[in-house]
């Protein structure tokens, strides 16, 4: 009898002590309160998931900001808790490079910066098609979570949908909860498969990092184009037009911000923003860096969302070129400036440890 078909018949006990054994509540309230209060508090979370969540910006590494969906320190830990015990270390596609452990943006250029070379000389003629899926988390609806993060052959019916709950704001995946990045690995493994296939048919390399799509080789771009489109639109996504890229053989090439014409390495103008970037903030104090910057000032979990983004920024150099002494150099500063900050802060975190 197929796994799903076990699940159809559990009664309501089996369910009740199968969302229980997922310890899905921090360590310290489950041995606060009884089973039956556990249960009671995650219903109650779910149906009012949309209330535990809070704004917040995220600068990008072009100059703009990413509009985040952050949950609170309960919701937060309930969120780990369903990474740790339902998500982490469920195959995904190994077309998708992002939110995989081992693997990064450099892994990902690499692969880019190596293909169609030849005794280290790159084919002549070969270009790099990059296309971008519009508001990519947002359009990630609740029944392809249910579905895809917590299918049938695996989870109860009943308790898939209180799971998928749990993960939705406003039954869209929120980009900024911790499980978010696994379950859309999970929800894009039957396209990057897809696409994958149809690209090595013909010769073409895929790879997909987040929302960006990379082609590269010999190919006719309007038939991927047109296909990727479709395919996409099969499954709720649109593509974002106004980043499409199609870069000829002899144009600098980046893939996720990489040079990878050569040997894959960040542009010079990404390391003159960062340094000059820090320097502001070293200089005259994040704080004061930003509200020159936005015009406002920032709310405390906005500088403290900055100065992680930034400290990301810098381990991002760093992944590309290890031997940046300038780069290791300001990875220290920062990270003796974050460590000040939360000093400063003190201990006012109410978020308890995940399982």
């Amino acid at each position: 009898m197929a796994r799903e078909q076990i699940w159809k018949y559990a009664d309501k006990e089996q369910i009740r002590e199968f969302i229980l054994s997922l310890k899905l509540l921090p360590a310290k309230s489950r041995a606060q309160m009884s089973e039956e209060k556990q249960l009671s508090l995650l219903y109650a979370l779910s149906n009012q998931a949309h209330r535990h969540y809070h704004m917040a910006s995220l600068p990008k590494r072009d100059g703009g900001s990413r509009r985040l969906l952050v949950p609170d320190p309960l919701l937060k830990s309930v969120q780990r808790n369903i990474l740790h015990h339902c998500l982490d270390g469920r195959e995904v596609s190994s077309y998708a490079y992002a939110y995989r452990r081992g693997l990064g943006l450099k892994e990902h250029a690499a692969v880019h910066a190596t293909a169609g070379a030849a005794g280290g000389r790159r084919e002549r003629g070969r270009q790099i098609l990059k296309l971008d899926i519009r508001n990519f988390f947002d359009n990630i609806l609740f029944p392809r979570v249910y579905a895809f993060a917590f299918p049938a052959q695996l989870f109860p019916p009943a308790a898939a949908g209180l799971l998928a709950h749990l993960c939705c704001y406003y039954d869209r995946l929120p980009q900024g909860a911790p499980t978010s990045p696994a379950i859309s690995n999970l929800v894009m493994k039957p396209f990057d498969e897809s696409m994958g296939s149809w690209c090595g048919q013909r010769g073409i390399l895929y790879t997909r990092y987040c929302d960006d799509l990379i082609f590269s080789g010999e190919f006719d771009a309007k038939a991927v184009y047109w296909k990727t489109k479709h395919f996409l639109e099969d499954m709720g996504f649109e593509l974002n037009d106004a980043k499409t890229r199609l870069l000829h053989d002899g144009m600098r090439q980046t893939v996720t911000g990489i040079v990878v014409n050569e040997k894959p390495q960040v542009p010079a103008s990404y390391r003159r923003k960062l340094r000059q970037e820090i320097y502001y903030c070293m200089e005259y104090g994040v704080f004061a860096h930003l509200e020159r910057l936005w015009g406002r000032a920032p709310l405390p979990e906005e500088e403290e969302a900055y100065m992680q983004a930034v400290q990301g920024r810098i381990s991002y150099v760093l992944q590309i070129n290890p031997q940046d002494e300038a780069f290791g150099a300001y990875r220290r500063e920062w990270a003796a400036a974050m460590e000040a900050a939360a000093g400063k802060a003190g201990d006012t975190g109410t978020g308890e440890e995940r399982a």
